[in-house]
């Protein structure tokens, strides 16, 4: 696994933990801004044929 896709991979697991965290505090604005975020991850990997396997 080359340097681009470990480091997409774990901005994708951080995110998923992140959006997890603001949704178990309330905190709707914050779990948007995550959302977005992780949404753009998983864009940017379909663009660059990164495959993400279910958890």
């Amino acid at each position: 696994m080359d340097a681009f896709t470990a480091g997409l991979l774990q901005r994708i697991r951080t995110t998923e933990t992140d959006l997890t965290r603001a949704r178990e505090t309330g905190d709707d604005f914050l779990a948007e801004v995550e959302l977005a975020e992780l949404e753009d991850l998983h864009r940017l990997a379909a663009e660059h044929g990164v495959r993400l396997t279910a958890a």
